[in-house]
């Protein structure tokens, strides 16, 4: 199992793909940080009632947390699109009927591109993630607010996002599993993701006001760019349910991600 992991990652390595990701994610952590920034600067001086800021979600750590999370939801978006490439490349280069012959057990090879693209996922939140820290800590040390990185909100919300970036590329190999189609996958993905998720939350808001229940909003962490969210949000919020629901959410979605990628590809005629 090791040496297909390993075999997969070389894939990766090799194409020039992944280059242009990592700095598209970059570029979104640097224009979501100075968002972030300044939201943290108006919050935290008073005005955070004006952006849905109240209680311990204008408070210190909250908006370090915040911080410490910039770029979260296009890197997700980044991180998916490796797991699609990592098996519509197979496809995309005619190397799937190759690979099968040499690995005869179909399970293994789609749990080494899990695993793979688990690895990947972590790369892609440690790398961040220190960008992050490094601005956001100066930022708030500047600003005479400390680091906060020894509140427990921060931490969590470190550590959620870790798990967030490792489920989003398991969610992508499952994806590429189920529509094989490389630019067919790409661009289903990113419209679902970009375009799907700013849907799903107007329907639900729609919905409240139509039954005059705003507590019908939190029932958007159904969709899962939404529950990514939710799972690193910070204090509470009467708009959206606890953080742990986003998490739960986004766990079911890579398990059922992970074993429809395995079914499907034991079935698939590879030709």
């Amino acid at each position: 199992m090791s040496n297909l992991v390993r075999s997969e990652l070389l894939k990766i390595r090799t194409t020039s793909t992944w280059w242009w990701l990592a700095i598209g994610a970059f570029l979104s952590i640097a224009l979501a940080f100075a968002f972030n920034a300044w939201l943290a600067t108006e919050t935290l001086s008073g005005g955070g009632e004006e952006f849905g800021y109240t209680g311990d979600a204008a408070s210190a750590p909250a908006q370090a947390a915040n911080l410490y999370t910039s770029g979260q939801y296009l890197g997700l978006m980044f991180v998916m699109l490796i797991g699609i490439l990592m098996v519509t490349n197979e496809f995309f280069h005619q190397t799937a009927t190759t690979t099968f012959l040499a690995t005869p057990r179909r399970t293994s090879v789609i749990v080494s591109k899990l695993v793979a693209a688990s690895l990947l996922g972590f790369a892609f939140w440690l790398v961040t993630t220190i960008i992050d820290l490094a601005a956001g800590a100066t930022f708030l040390s500047l600003n005479d607010y400390g680091t906060q990185l020894g509140e427990w909100e921060v931490q969590r919300a470190l550590l959620l996002n870790l798990m967030a970036y490792a489920i989003w590329t398991v969610l992508g190999v499952g994806i590429g599993t189920l529509i094989t189609n490389q630019l067919g996958a790409v661009i289903t993905a990113s419209v679902l993701y970009l375009i799907g998720t700013q849907v799903v939350g107007l329907l639900f808001l729609l919905l409240a006001n139509l039954l005059d229940n705003m507590a019908v909003i939190k029932w958007q962490v159904l969709w899962p760019a939404a529950a990514s969210q939710v799972m690193i949000t910070p204090g509470e919020n009467e708009m959206l349910p606890v953080w742990w629901v986003g998490a739960l959410v986004l766990v079911g979605y890579a398990v059922v991600s992970g074993v429809a990628g395995i079914l499907i590809t034991r079935r698939r005629d590879i030709s």
